[in-house]
């Protein structure tokens, strides 16, 4: 979902790695086979609610539909652009600005998704949401996510290079395409993440599937409090 823009924006910051690469650890050694294969395990098949944050034209939804489709687990995937789009008469498009009637409209849509991810958990069914939550904005920050999916929800912000989402925005069709200027201003305020101590997936140069598999990397590492 897409919010009005708010201040100037931050400076640029340069590119973070999100998921680093394998390597040996600060001791020097490899995990052993074992361990790894315990890893991955926990990611595949632990219920587990995941929010995925980013600009427009990151992939959020595509990403989040992919991973949910290839986990060897039940995984649902609620999208709040969907869920809010269930308004049909009435619809406060917050493209048009953003106000008390469409600030409503996310509330409601937010607390739809958070009891949906709640009622998945509760029948050992994964859930992973999608929304584009910015940093500097607590309207629409983690606090309302948190309260109501609960703490074990874990965000992961996907950003990847503007160049890469206006791409993405270009091809788009109907009211989910922005102009150019909007969406150079909503990822300039997704820089705001890069220090929040979130894991952030930069996925310029990955397709779908390498993107959903460092996302396991992400869950398996909070799982296992690596």
């Amino acid at each position: 979902m897409q919010h009005p823009v708010g201040p100037p924006l931050p400076p640029a910051h340069p590119p973070m790695p999100a998921v680093p690469p394998p390597g040996p650890e600060a001791t020097g050694h490899f995990p052993s086979p074992g361990a790894a294969h315990a890893v991955a395990e926990a990611a595949a098949t632990a219920a587990v609610a995941v929010l995925l944050i980013g600009p427009a034209g990151a992939g959020k939804t595509t990403v989040a539909r992919h991973w949910a489709d290839t986990r060897r687990v039940p995984t649902a995937h609620v999208s709040l652009d969907d869920v809010r789009e269930w308004v049909r008469s009435g619809f406060a498009d917050p493209q048009s600005g953003w106000n008390d009637h469409s600030e409503a409209q996310y509330r409601l849509a937010r607390r739809t998704c958070g009891f949906a991810a709640r009622n998945f958990l509760a029948n050992g069914i994964s859930c992973i949401l999608d929304d584009a939550v910015f940093p500097d904005r607590p309207v629409v920050g983690l606090g309302g996510w948190k309260r109501h999916v609960g703490p074990g929800l874990l965000p992961v912000v996907l950003l990847p290079g503007l160049e890469v989402v206006l791409e993405r925005n270009a091809e788009r069709t109907g009211n989910r395409r922005l102009s150019d200027e909007e969406v150079a201003r909503i990822h300039g305020r997704m820089a705001g993440w890069y220090g929040s101590g979130l894991p952030i997936i930069d996925n310029s140069q990955q397709d779908v599937a390498t993107t959903a598999r460092l996302l396991d990397d992400v869950v398996a590492r909070s799982l296992t409090g690596r």
